[in-house]
């Protein structure tokens, strides 16, 4: 397949993408996301369930959990084109519901492409919500490092134990999504969050609009029905769907960003400071110009890779690390832009700025930060460091030629000190 040259959204896209805006301008305005993340009783009821039920009832009435589902799974099948709309609305809106970990458990479900992964994404299309639980306790975002083991429990089933860790939206999800070494390799399972075994600590977190926690398994036993993708299938089925995860994470990240930069303009046009508006000034202007520039990047480069995903899958890893770097540093920037320009009310409890600082902070490490991808990246583009180019001797990987061995130095013999003499200089001649 090839990819089309205009990357844009067709009728489609932009529709869900108006309509999605419009939902959430109405349901998740700042007023009621402060109402969620300030509810006191938010902490003590079923762990850290800040969210409304009502709101996430209506969006899985939406189908917008089930947008990457196939049809024959009872979603719509849309593209990453599509998924990327909608999940930058919700970075623009700081959704406080688990739309983003469900539809990253969809990514790797509709990869597996067996009857059990095609039942459990039915049940995301029925309204249930789910998360990938696929990192281990050391914090490693690489597939092969699956956080729990599994051993055969005989009639297709298997028993699990082991710790994932940093595991987004796990006190909401309905059931997750988890990878596990067994002897013949990396297998996906999908599981009820209340199987016996299952214990989930909610993790304390810097952002307010979404929940981690740390879940425990302890000789969990789980049917056949429960793998999604056999021993030794896990590791090929993660690597397809990563692409979608990180392009879907700097989806939200842009989203997210625009939300900074048209809050830090509208408060450079009323704030004043030696009789005018502090965006009169070239030190303001340039920096959040600076701002709109890397925005445009990012939002490029996440159209560029969702279509990618959807036309051109030999090059999807490659524009999905591509964005997802440019995503975390972008978040960054503009975090710190909005914060500083609005000067000493810019991380205080009552403006809203640190909302969206403390999402960026957290989409920037979430599947990996700017400096993983861009390692990886350089082994794609200009290929692992160990290749050694023709005409170049084994142990050497830069085409400089080799410096001359030193010489070796050896301590020289010490020199004995001209004995003082007392004799007396003769005297010049007199003519």
């Amino acid at each position: 397949m090839t990819q089309p040259k205009d990357f844009g959204f067709g009728s489609n896209e932009q529709m869900l993408q108006q309509q999605a805006r419009k939902f959430l301008d109405e349901h998740c305005s700042i007023e009621k996301l402060r109402q969620i993340i300030g509810d006191r009783t938010a902490y003590e009821r079923d762990g850290w369930r800040r969210f409304d039920e009502n709101t996430w009832k209506k969006i899985s009435e939406l189908g917008w959990p089930a947008l990457a589902i196939p049809e024959e799974a009872g979603g719509p099948g849309l593209g990453m084109v599509a998924v990327a709309a909608l999940v930058e609305e919700a970075g623009a809106h700081a959704l406080p519901a688990p739309l983003l970990s469900t539809l990253l458990s969809t990514f790797v479900l509709r990869e597996c492409k067996t009857p059990e992964a095609y039942a459990w994404m039915g049940r995301i299309a029925e309204g249930e919500a789910a998360t990938l639980a696929i990192t281990n306790s050391d914090g490693s975002w690489e597939p092969g490092d699956a956080p729990l083991e599994a051993k055969s429990s005989g009639g297709g089933g298997f028993t699990l134990n082991g710790t994932a860790a940093y595991v987004l939206d796990a006190p909401k999800a309905d059931f997750l999504v988890v990878s596990a070494h067994s002897p013949q390799g990396i297998a996906l399972f999908a599981i009820p969050v209340r199987e016996a075994g299952i214990k989930i600590k909610a993790d304390r977190i810097v952002d307010l609009t979404r929940e981690q926690g740390t879940i425990n398994f302890s000789n969990v036993r789980v049917p056949g029905n429960a793998v999604v993708a056999g021993p030794g299938k896990g590791l090929a089925v993660l690597q397809r769907a990563l692409p979608s995860i990180w392009t879907a994470v700097a989806a939200d990240s842009a989203g997210a960003a625009e939300w900074q930069l048209k809050t830090t303009v509208e408060y450079a046009k009323v704030r004043e400071q030696f009789g005018r508006p502090i965006g009169f000034f070239q030190a303001v202007k340039h920096p959040i110009v600076n701002m709109m520039c890397e925005i445009d990047q990012v939002r490029s480069l996440v159209y560029n890779a969702a279509c990618a995903i959807d036309h051109e899958p030999e090059n999807a890893e490659k524009y999905a690390r591509m964005a997802k770097a440019a995503a975390a540093e972008c978040g960054w920037f503009c975090s710190g832009r909005s914060v500083q320009f609005h000067g000493g009310i810019g991380f205080t409890w009552e403006c809203d700025v640190h909302i969206y600082f403390k999402r960026q902070q957290m989409n920037q490490f979430l599947f990996g930060d700017g400096r993983h991808h861009r390692r990886h990246l350089a082994d794609i583009l200009i290929g692992p460091s160990t290749v050694v180019p023709k005409g170049i001797p084994a142990g050497r990987i830069s085409s400089r030629p080799a410096k001359k061995p030193a010489k070796k130095v050896t301590a020289r013999k010490p020199v004995k000190a001209k004995k003082a003499t007392t004799k007396r200089p003769s005297p010049k001649k007199k003519r």
